[in-house]
């Protein structure tokens, strides 16, 4: 049994997902990798929004796959016909999928309108439909 060293983007440099990815390509180590998270693409915090500087979610979860050891699938909430109101679950999946990715996929629900069971369980759904 080995160990994996892994890094989510989590806010500031670890979210600009092309430098991380970088990082990752020189490091070149087979238990290094990345863990990237659907919903955690801030590069600055300081706005009354919170959030004042954004990398592109879908570019830089497309950059950190190839070097990806887990993977976590963030939701805030669902419309009426279960999909995330904002994130293209069809679109990320894709992407998760065209890395030929087979490891875990973990689950975090940040909303506040459904209960965490109820938010995981909606999230898990919205993940299994597109796998």
């Amino acid at each position: 049994m080995g160990i994996n060293v892994i890094v989510e983007n989590h806010g500031g440099l670890s979210s600009n997902a092309g430098l991380l990815a970088q990082v990752m390509k020189q490091t070149n180590l087979d238990n290094c990798g990345t863990l990237p998270d659907f919903g955690n693409f801030c590069l600055a915090w300081g706005s009354k929004d919170g959030c004042k500087a954004r990398y592109d979610m879908y570019k830089g979860v497309a950059e950190l796959m190839p070097y990806a050891k887990s993977v976590s699938a963030k939701a805030y909430d669902f419309d009426k016909n279960g999909n995330e109101t904002k994130i293209d679950y069809a679109k990320m999946m894709q992407i998760v999928k065209n890395n030929n990715y087979k490891g875990y996929i973990g689950v975090e629900y940040e909303g506040s309108r459904l209960s965490e069971k109820e938010g995981i369980l909606a999230t898990k759904n919205l993940i299994q439909k597109f796998i």
